[in-house]
């Protein structure tokens, strides 16, 4: 594995891949699971792209779905007050927009974006296969 002050990597950094054959690094700082500076060729592809879309329409649809007849759900169905059924649905919806301020939290600061959306993607299944 190459040392930060090694000079072979710094040229590598610095090489034009068009004088030479050595690999092209990202030069930002950026590191693979090993350790090792990311290739930039192998680098940058949107491989989650289809996942993250997928995951953000079904929760969008579900969101809409939802609360656009929830106080009705709540007053007929379930015979609860208006007052009481209008509090539910805000306070629904507030923990529907703050949860992504958790999750934007944990991704940037613990986590990463990739395994803070397998997390929570998977204890959506999970609890959504329950009930």
């Amino acid at each position: 594995m190459a040392e930060a002050g090694d000079p072979t990597l710094e040229q590598g950094l610095l090489a034009n891949p068009e004088e030479s054959n050595q690999l092209t690094y990202t030069g930002d700082g950026s590191v693979d699971f090993s350790g090792n500076p990311v290739v930039k060729e192998k680098t940058g592809r949107w491989k989650a792209c289809p996942f993250i879309l997928g995951n953000e329409c079904c929760e969008r649809l579900a969101y809409y779905g939802i609360s656009t007849n929830l106080v009705t759900y709540l007053t007929k169905k379930l015979h609860d007050g208006n007052s009481s059924a209008a509090r539910n649905v805000t306070t629904w919806q507030g923990t529907c927009y703050l949860t992504p301020l958790i999750g934007a939290i944990l991704a940037d600061a613990y986590w990463g974006r990739y395994w803070t959306i397998a997390t929570f993607s998977t204890i959506y299944f999970i609890v959504s296969h329950l009930y």
